[in-house]
């Protein structure tokens, strides 16, 4: 998952560089041979700083994605089936072509885009063109195989890469008017794909290559179209008087490193340590002044727990065994105020109180070794059920803003739970009458607090 977030907030970034030339400086005698000789004086853009190679950035980036995490692609599914085994949603099937329809819905209600209706049509229908042959050619070339089983035409996603197509499109035409119009664009491209992997129809590489071939075709659709125009757009003049409020509001994509400072299971005896696991999710905050804002937050943050050593002995010889706990997996969301301060035009210092509630994952717990006769060695002797606690946060960021519409963020978060787990105990337990009344009234109150360190792809509108 946090792969897929990492992967998203990368897409933000096509949507707000904006191009600064860089005048080199030259020598006198040189810029007078230039002059005399008859030819126009040609600033030099270094190579980073050339159009197609800041076009090319977030397409390529999803590709070595998609390259990185091939060999990982069982171990990405292995949390989708830890955590929502069950999911079963088809959203994606739909939410893939909103963009395309906010686009068209903007232009018949008198909205002006960067082109006119019959313009964009065709710089939209040639994007699909160019993303169909690419998508098409690729499965049934490659033809791998579903995640589900069901058939060879899992890489790359289709529905990504017409959501990421349809995204590039809302991008194009109205990311000058407001980038929060590319903001939900690529924010609900980002939900398509992530439906794909929770539905179990596509591998994570499948979606990164995906929405990697539906951005570079767009671009792709409107260079061929603007050349046949000769210019990049009808309504760029007007487009490019259009200014924000200057207010740091924001939506921002992060990931980052938890460090537990309790330990999680201490009361339940089957945690002894402070473990470290990760975080990703969404945060966004709007602010009325250039100080003060309200912001929320949801995320998603996972922690292994340790095995616990035992020896088992009854006048049995039954060897070493360890007691194996599955992972707690945390789904938070908080909301409250939001203060920020610019320190200079590329720093900008931002602070915050947050409270809301955090829902536990349900995991099971096991009796490990050589001597079960089960899959694994492993026998399951308990399952545990968190109850949804109050969750409270406060943390501190600092933004450098690339651009005004772009920054990257470094944040630390504390994150505390008080959380209360019921333990369910297996049959063969409730046999034994002494083992039923000590055990399955067994009732746990833990303290579950952490600090993240991350960093957020923090987009401004």
């Amino acid at each position: 998952m946090k792969k897929i977030a990492l992967a998203s907030g990368i897409l933000l970034q096509l949507c707000f560089i904006k191009a600064q030339d860089t005048i080199q400086s030259r020598n006198l005698k040189e810029d007078l041979a230039v002059i005399n000789s008859g030819y126009t004086i040609q600033e030099k853009t270094h190579f980073f700083q050339k159009e197609w190679v800041k076009k090319s950035v977030a397409p390529a980036l999803l590709f070595t994605a998609s390259a990185a995490t091939w060999g990982e692609k069982e171990n990405i599914r292995e949390v989708r089936n830890r955590y929502l085994p069950n999911f079963k949603v088809k959203y994606d099937d739909y939410l893939q072509y909103a963009p395309a329809v906010a686009v068209y819905g903007l232009k018949l209600a008198g909205v002006k885009g960067r082109n006119n209706i019959g313009r964009a049509t065709l710089s939209y229908g040639t994007s699909l063109a160019i993303m169909a042959i690419l998508v098409n050619s690729i499965k049934y070339t490659a033809k791998v195989e579903r995640p589900d089983g069901s058939k060879n035409n899992s890489f790359p996603s289709g529905h990504a890469a017409m959501a990421f197509t349809n995204a590039s499109f809302l991008h194009k035409e109205y990311g000058l008017v407001n980038p929060a119009y590319s903001i939900a664009g690529y924010g609900s491209a980002t939900l398509t794909g992530l439906g794909r992997n929770l539905n179990n129809r596509h591998w994570v590489p499948d979606i990164l290559a995906g929405a990697g071939i539906g951005i570079i075709s767009t671009e792709l659709g409107y260079f061929f179209i603007d050349k046949i125009y000769k210019n990049k757009g009808d309504n760029l003049s007007m487009l490019s008087r259009i200014q924000g409020n200057d207010y740091p509001s924001f939506l921002a994509l992060k990931m980052g490193t938890a460090l537990g400072t309790t330990n999680f299971l201490k009361e339940s005896e089957l945690d002894d340590k402070k473990q470290i696991g990760f975080e990703g999710g969404l945060e966004g905050a709007y602010f009325f002044s250039k100080k003060w804002g309200v912001g929320a937050d949801i995320s998603f943050s996972s922690f292994p727990i340790k095995s616990q050593r035992i020896t088992l002995d009854d006048g049995q010889d039954f060897g070493d065994h360890e007691i194996k706990t599955q992972s707690m997996g945390f789904l938070s969301a908080g909301i409250g105020p939001y203060f920020s301060h610019e320190i200079s035009d590329k720093w900008q210092l931002t602070v915050k109180i947050t409270g809301g509630y955090a829902a536990t994952a349900n995991g099971k717990v096991f009796v490990r070794g050589e001597g079960i006769d089960a899959p694994n060695h492993e026998l399951q002797i308990a399952s545990y059920k968190p109850k949804p606690a109050f969750r409270w946060n406060t943390g501190a960021s600092m933004t450098y803003k690339f651009n005004p519409g772009l920054g990257l963020t470094f944040y630390t978060d504390y994150n505390q739970i008080n959380s209360t787990i019921r333990y369910y105990f297996s049959d063969d337990i409730k046999e034994s009458a002494e083992l039923d009344q000590e055990l399955n009234n067994l009732i746990a109150k833990e303290k579950i607090n952490y600090i993240t360190l991350g960093l957020r792809l923090t987009a401004y509108f």
